[in-house]
């Protein structure tokens, strides 16, 4: 019953009936990426992601995001390019969480600061 209660009225957690019903009668199915997301496209083109767990725009990897905002490239015929060996995997934004990149993580040098205020 929450599970139903949360589909109905909290569109944030994931997709909405609305967008459930759209993709089951007007969406066709183009590919899945490697973090689980679907990407749907509708006859009149149309493009929309169903993301497989928290909705954020950051999670889209680099190869759908070109397919999503119409750029045309070479991604955009076959989703599943080899990568090169220096090339890291995609994450998604990292700020807010214990993963998020401080400039100076030894506590030491944290508070310091670079300048001299000229009111002191």
């Amino acid at each position: 019953m929450l599970t139903l209660f949360k589909k109905i009225f909290v569109w944030w957690n994931q997709e909405t009936i609305g967008t459930k019903i759209k993709t089951i009668f007007f969406g066709k199915y183009v590919g899945k990426d490697h973090l689980g997301n679907k990407y749907y496209e509708s006859k009149k083109g149309k493009r929309w992601v169903i993301y497989s767990d928290e909705i954020d725009a950051s999670k889209i990897p680099v190869e759908w995001y070109s397919w999503m905002h119409f750029t045309r490239n070479r991604i955009e015929k076959n989703h599943d390019l080899k990568k090169f060996d220096w090339q890291k995997p995609h994450q998604h934004n990292q700020t807010g969480t214990d993963k998020a990149y401080y400039p100076n993580k030894d506590k030491n040098h944290a508070n310091e600061k670079r300048y001299k205020s000229w009111k002191s």
